[in-house]
């Protein structure tokens, strides 16, 4: 049932760029603010951007400053390497902070949905945060980062977890503090995804997203070793470019990216997903009821944290990018996949916050 009492409001729905799991993410997002009666305004830059241009031709779009993330080369150097981009990503935090309240007068904003970017927030509006991280694993400085990461929520009017708040969930520690002063809302996992009874086409579909250069480099690895699979594959490399393009070699049909239709279409079609342990992916697949096989990102602690959580309850295997080879695929015979789930996300509620004119 639509909310009747909205009158339009616009809301600012603005993900961060860093690979395509939070643009993804936002589209279930953006399209029952449409349901629901409200004008949604999409804001990132980069490949998130371009990738939500697509999916919402019709919608407007602004384009934010860029947080500059860059992966290392090495994986072991990540954390260092976002240190050294720290300048430059609070230059970005404070620059989009002056143009989302420039924009609140501009563009009539009356509520603002900030997935995981810091600096879209205004006192003049409700303002959500989104995040699956309420704990940051960056290794031995966890602590710190995750103190750091709970005081800029703080400032938030709600903070939205996408996950279940039992026993069984798919965060773990990632999600979920045993003590907590935030005003939290567990809304359940979020897809774009639905899982549909057909034929199975591929044996195989591989999947890549996240920064540079860490995309390339499995890129390049996993097209050598797919060459040596038996069976049909499926291989989505993730580069959002100005028009499809597909490809055949040998056994693998290539994509340079999909749309949403279309994933959730090739996602049915195949026996099984290879691809990186992001949040966002992790939500799909569990939405799928999919078998799967992950490699973590190098460096990234929280895809790291996901892979081996998800292997120690016996649902996906996992190895590491340096160690992965086609061979490893024979493992996921014997884990149980991710279960399927039937989330219904009490949009009414969720979107009460808006209609706070005490802000």
């Amino acid at each position: 049932m639509s909310i009747d009492y909205s009158a339009n409001k616009t809301i600012l729905v603005a993900p961060l760029n860093w690979g395509l799991g939070h643009a993804t993410r936002c589209i279930p997002i953006i399209k029952a603010l449409q349901e629901n009666n409200y004008i949604p305004i999409i804001a990132s830059d980069g490949v998130a951007l371009a990738l939500l241009r697509k999916e919402f031709p019709y919608i407007q779009t602004l384009e934010l400053p860029s947080y500059h993330i860059e992966y290392a080369k090495n994986g072991k150097n990540f954390k260092w390497k976002l240190i050294k981009n720290l300048p430059k990503m609070i230059t970005a935090i404070l620059d989009e902070k002056k143009m989302v309240n420039s924009w609140i007068k501009k563009y009539g904003i009356d509520g603002i949905i900030s997935d995981n970017r810091l600096g879209v927030f205004s006192k003049k509006v409700p303002s959500v945060f989104m995040t699956h991280q309420l704990n940051v694993m960056t290794g031995n400085t966890t602590w710190f980062t995750s103190k750091c990461h709970q005081h800029f929520i703080k400032k938030y009017t709600e903070c939205w977890v996408p996950d279940t708040n039992d026993a069984v969930n798919l965060t773990g520690d990632l999600g979920h503090l045993k003590n907590s002063e935030l005003n939290l809302k567990y809304i359940g996992p979020l897809s774009r995804m639905k899982k549909k009874d057909t034929p199975k086409i591929y044996d195989l579909m591989i999947i890549l997203s996240g920064p540079e250069p860490q995309r390339t480099y499995l890129d390049e690895k996993l097209q050598k070793e797919a060459a040596k699979y038996p069976g049909k594959v499926v291989f989505v490399q993730g580069i959002i470019q100005k028009s499809q393009e597909k490809w055949q070699a040998g056994n693998i049909t290539y994509y340079n990216f999909m749309n949403s239709k279309q994933l959730e279409q090739t996602f049915n079609e195949s026996e099984f997903v290879l691809c990186r342990s992001g949040y966002t992916t992790v939500m799909d697949l569990a939405k799928l009821g999919k078998k799967a096989f992950f490699i973590p990102t190098p460096g990234q602690y929280e895809q790291e944290y996901l892979a081996i959580k998800l292997q120690d309850e016996n649902l996906v295997p996992y190895a590491m990018q340096d160690d992965f080879t086609i061979e490893d695929l024979s493992k996921v015979k014997s884990f149980k996949g991710l279960s399927q789930f039937e989330n219904s996300i009490d949009w009414d509620s969720l979107f009460k916050v808006f209609e706070d004119n005490s802000q």
